[in-house]
This record gives structure tokens, C-alpha cells and sequence, in this order.
């Protein structure tokens, strides 16, 4: 029985590869990529032949082909034009007027130390989230609720962990109105607490001044306060059918005169923002309260009884002297308010 014999790959002439070789594989590939460019641009379907349908792309083509001398290398580049049109302004609406609550009834005008104009001076240094809030509420005062800074602690410690603004207002003895923003409430704390929102800031009122020399004051009257000496009565003595009659007095420069409406104040107000150099915004403690410090002056200090109190530059605010009496003044008044919350 003859053994079989094993079929060699080289013994048929009719086997043919199944997959072609790499370096044919690259041929076609090769040529298949120039017919496809070639009819590519020669087609139906080149840029050039049809310009684009989108408006901003149709100008740039014809631009370009009609052009040369505008593409910016030959000459100056000439926008298309395209016909813009502007967004409305939106503007906010106007803010309400401050409104200032807390007084009592029987709290004298005098002792009201924060007053709407100076508010609304205020109002425009504060945090954005509380510019738009225009009811404040009074929190501390010294003629309603004594002079005591434990007192003052107790009453601001009620908004704690609540995102509001405190506002510090103080009177010197010489009528001076200062004072400053808070973003904290003002609480014993053994490190300086807050943050660059705080501020410091005064302010005054200016008086209205005379007339110039060169103003007509021919028919302006005098007024006074010392009042006018009574008139003086005579009878007929020349006649005897003529009744008695009062005689007319005669003018007098101490005559009263009807005086002009007041006119609105007028305030110079000041804000010492945060200048960066350091961060000595708040430092509270039970013996006093202060407000900005560096090179051993602090911006505003308080003692613990509110009877005494000091200003100086400091670089925490870079602020001038608060009170005109000096670095060292006198307290007369102290108030507290709070913006953004309600009142106690």
C-alpha cells in the first residue's frame, strides 16, 4: 500500500493568495487618493463655481475674488459692510429712598445722630447685595439704650452668622459726624476679624454762604428776633368832631420779615476704603472696640463707657482724622445699624 503523500504549497500551479501583498496595498491606495483629488476640484461642486449661501460667507468670497488688493497684505483690509443692529439698554430701577427705623417717639430730633442724606452717602460704599436695601434698622444707641459697650455687644450679637452690614455712627463733642461699615458684627474677639469691605468715613455739613457784593440785596429784609416796640396811639387834639385815631408807627429795622424755606443740607461726605497693606480690620475686645490699625494708630478706637475716644491715620484705610478735635476727642452720641435684616 503506497503512503501518502503531503501536498506542498509549491506542488499546484492554480493556488492564488487570498489578500493582496503590502506594497500593492500602497499603490492602490496611493492612486486612489490622486483620482479623488483631481475630481475634487475639477467637479461640479467647487467654491468656486457657486458661491456659499450664508450671507457673512458670501461677502467674504466675493471680497476676495473681486479684491486682491484689500486682503490685507497688499493693501488695507475693508471690512465687509453688514448691517448691525444695537442691543436695548437695560437699566436697573431706581433705588427707594432710605428709611431709617428704631427711634422712639420721645428720642429728641438733636439726638439723632444718622440722618437720610448721610445714608444715602453710605448706601453707595456698601456691598452691592445691600446697596438695594433701603429700610435700616437701629440696633444701638447710646441716648435709648445707656452708655455701655457690653450693652452695644449684647444687642449686635443677635445677628450672628447672618449676612447683613453694620454701620457705626459717632458724634464728638464739638458736633462732628463720623464713623464706619462693618461687615461683621462687632463682638470680643482675641485676633482681628472681617473683611476689605469695611471702610471708615465722616462727614459735615456745609453752611450756606452770603451773598457776593456783586448781588442785588436792595429788597431783602432783615429778620430778627428781638421783637418790635409796641405802637404808639394819639388823639385829635385840633378838632373836637374828629374821633381819636391810632397813628401809624414808622418803619422799623427791627420789623420781622417772613423768612425764606430752608433749604436742603448739603453734606461733605469722605469714605476711606480698604487699602490692601494689611488686614487689621476689626479688633474687638471687653475694654474697647477699634477699627483699623498698623505702625501703633488705629483709625477709630472706642473706650468701654463711650465717653472717649481716638482717630489717626492708619494704613488699614489710609484715612485722615476723623474728629477736627483732634487725635483724641470726646464721645457725645453712638449708634448702631444694621442693613439686611430686621430690626430687634
Amino acid at each position: 500500500m503506497p503512503s501518502p503523500v503531503a501536498a506542498s504549497p509549491t506542488s499546484s500551479g492554480a493556488a492564488t493568495p487570498t489578500s493582496p501583498s503590502p506594497h500593492s496595498a500602497s499603490l492602490f491606495g496611493l492612486f486612489g487618493g490622486l483620482v479623488r483629488r483631481f475630481s475634487t476640484e475639477t467637479g461640479p461642486s467647487s467654491s468656486s463655481s457657486q458661491p456659499p449661501d450664508h450671507p457673512s460667507l458670501h461677502h467674504a468670497a466675493t471680497f476676495s475674488a473681486s479684491s486682491s488688493a484689500n486682503n490685507g497684505v497688499d493693501g488695507v483690509y475693508t471690512p465687509p459692510h453688514l448691517h448691525r443692529q444695537a442691543s436695548p439698554m437695560l437699566r436697573p430701577p431706581p433705588l427707594e429712598p432710605v428709611t431709617l427705623k428704631g427711634f422712639r417717639p420721645d428720642t429728641p430730633k438733636q439726638a439723632r445722630l444718622l440722618t437720610r442724606e448721610i445714608a444715602e452717602e453710605i448706601r453707595i460704599m456698601v456691598p452691592a447685595r445691600l446697596g438695594i436695601v433701603d429700610e435700616w434698622n437701629l440696633v444701638y444707641s447710646l441716648d435709648q439704650d445707656g452708655a455701655s459697650l457690653a450693652t452695644l455687644y449684647e444687642k449686635c450679637g443677635r445677628y450672628t452668622g447672618r449676612r447683613v452690614g453694620f454701620v457705626l455712627v459717632v458724634r464728638d463733642l464739638e458736633g462732628g459726624i463720623f464713623g464706619a461699615y462693618l461687615s461683621d458684627y462687632p463682638h470680643p474677639s482675641p485676633k482681628y476679624f472681617g473683611t476689605g469691605e469695611c471702610f471708615l468715613w465722616k462727614a459735615s455739613v456745609l453752611t450756606s454762604l452770603p451773598p457776593p457784593p456783586s448781588t442785588d440785596t436792595t429788597n431783602l429784609s432783615r429778620s430778627t428776633t428781638i421783637a418790635a416796640p409796641p405802637s404808639v396811639s394819639s388823639s385829635s387834639t385840633s378838632s373836637s368832631t374828629s374821633s381819636s385815631t391810632k397813628s401809624t408807627p414808622a418803619p422799623s429795622i427791627f420789623s420781622e420779615a417772613p423768612r425764606p424755606p430752608p433749604s436742603p443740607t448739603s453734606i461733605r461726605f469722605k469714605a476711606f476704603p480698604y487699602t490692601g497693606i494689611n488686614e487689621y480690620y476689626l479688633l474687638c475686645e471687653q475694654h474697647f472696640l477699634s477699627m483699623g490699625a498698623g505702625d501703633g494708630h488705629y483709625g477709630l478706637w472706642l473706650d468701654d463707657g463711650l465717653e472717649r475716644g481716638h482717630s489717626d491715620t492708619c494704613l488699614t484705610f489710609g484715612n485722615e482724622r476723623l474728629s477736627d478735635e483732634g487725635e483724641k476727642f470726646g464721645v457725645l452720641g453712638v449708634e448702631i445699624w444694621v442693613i439686611g435684616a430686621e430690626g430687634p
